[in-house]
């Protein structure tokens, strides 16, 4: 637990093994960039860094369908349900730096719907792993489709990746998009025309 000046409590709980083994690979990593890890301002980096790296790779620890089928009714709706907008943050395994962007996330109920903040969470839960944007559309097109068994599921994301951005292209203003369907998004042109339609890509 950190202790701000103005008396405000951040409570971060991460296994405190972990976070002292990540903070000796920090502070080594800072001595082979040619840094002074005992500066006082890199003192604590190395311990900050393995938090950070530990939040943004929560999703190891998260299980996607049973996000959904803590919130799974029964409703006899059948057509399109869409979240879109979904903002998503995740760690280009690449390279470890982010991507980042838009998911938008549809399915056709099958005599079930799930709570629609369980939609962005599970793109979140995937989203907090080391990750491609290809690997991250399949993975929750595959998890709502097996958690629901909806009609169809339909899946496209947006994203901007800093790889790209930052180093070796350096093409700031690059935008990828990936998409994944089942069933009647796969099937049928008309519904997935109209998914497009309703996201605007």
């Amino acid at each position: 637990m950190e202790t701000t000046p103005a008396g405000f409590e951040k409570k971060e709980q991460y296994p405190p093994e972990t976070v002292e083994a990540l903070k000796k690979h920090y502070k080594a990593i800072l001595s082979l960039l040619g840094e002074d890890a005992g500066r006082e301002g890199l003192l604590k980096t190395p311990e900050r860094v393995a938090k950070a790296m530990l939040f943004l790779t929560q999703g190891y620890h998260q299980n996607p369908i049973d996000i959904i089928n803590s919130a799974k009714f029964k409703e006899e709706y059948r057509q399109i349900v869409l979240v879109k907008d979904i903002e998503l943050y995740a760690i280009c395994e690449h390279h470890l730096l982010p991507f980042y962007g838009k998911a938008h996330v549809a399915y056709i109920p099958n005599g079930y719907i799930t709570g629609l903040s369980k939609v962005a969470r599970v793109v979140e839960a995937f989203a907090r792993r080391l990750q491609l944007q290809e690997r991250l559309t399949v993975q929750i097109r595959d998890c709502i489709q097996e958690a629901l068994n909806p009609l169809g599921v339909a899946v496209v994301i947006e994203a901007a990746h800093m790889c790209m951005q930052i180093r070796g292209v350096q093409k700031q203003h690059s935008v990828t998009t990936t998409s994944a369907f089942t069933g009647m998004f796969m099937k049928d042109l008309r519904t997935r025309e109209e998914f497009l339609h309703l996201i605007k890509v």
